[in-house]
């Protein structure tokens, strides 16, 4: 009821007839109701936004989350920094001419072997040649030819990488001729492979060689019996 002749003060001298109602008095004039009322932030603390980047953690740095690192300040004055050392200073160091490391390089050592270098193979190993050789052989060779093979893989990544625009084709085609003598040996492997199984399978069974050859004979000699018999009657 007090709002309403002040709603009549500032509608400067209306009849009372012609103002709304009282209920309406609150939503037709907020001013006057709301000046009261307390428009603060709800926070009483400072505006995040006032310094966005501003770091509120207090275990910042202590976190094996974030990967950041302490924040204080650690001094090293305590031990002295360690010094570079010029390379003409520097020891040379011993190589020794017989490493294993150097049958990864061509035979002059260097990183790149010549186009005549890589050119200079044989064909691929024969699956019947691989037939006769044991097994000792055979892993040797497969050593051999992994070894190789890895040797051209890293001279192609150094061509590469020095742009060097030769041998190219000499090592693609030698590394052609290894990979078909290892798939050779993997086929002569698996050979052996099925033949033990079938073996061990027989064995199982009851088979022994020496039956095998024994059957044979009786089998032969009933025959000639059977055949002999035969005539005379």
């Amino acid at each position: 009821m007090q709002q309403v002749p002040r709603i009549a003060s500032r509608l400067r001298g209306l009849a009372m007839a012609e103002l709304p109602p009282t209920y309406l008095a609150p939503s037709l004039h907020p001013s006057v109701t709301l000046s009261a009322i307390q428009s603060s932030s709800f926070s009483s603390t400072a505006s995040v936004g006032a310094n966005p980047r501003r770091d509120k953690s207090k275990n910042r740095g202590v976190s094996a989350i974030n990967r950041t690192g302490p924040r204080t300040p650690f001094t090293v004055s305590r031990w002295p920094l360690p010094k570079p050392v010029s390379p003409k200073d520097m020891q040379p160091r011993e190589t020794n001419p017989n490493h294993g490391l150097w049958a990864f390089f061509p035979p002059n050592r260097q990183p790149l072997p010549t186009p005549a270098y890589d050119n200079a193979h044989g064909r691929p190993w024969a699956i019947q040649e691989l037939r006769e050789r044991s097994w000792e052989d055979l892993h040797g060779l497969w050593h051999v030819c992994v070894r190789e093979r890895n040797r051209i893989a890293t001279s192609d990544l150094e061509r590469e990488r020095m742009q060097a625009g030769y041998g190219g084709f000499e090592s693609q085609d030698r590394d052609k001729v290894i990979r078909s003598t290892m798939r050779n040996i993997k086929h002569v492997l698996r050979e052996r492979w099925y033949a033990w199984e079938d073996a061990t399978r027989m064995y199982k069974r009851g088979y022994r060689p020496e039956n095998f050859y024994g059957l044979e004979d009786v089998e032969v000699e009933q025959e000639g019996v059977e055949e002999a018999q035969a005539k005379e009657q």
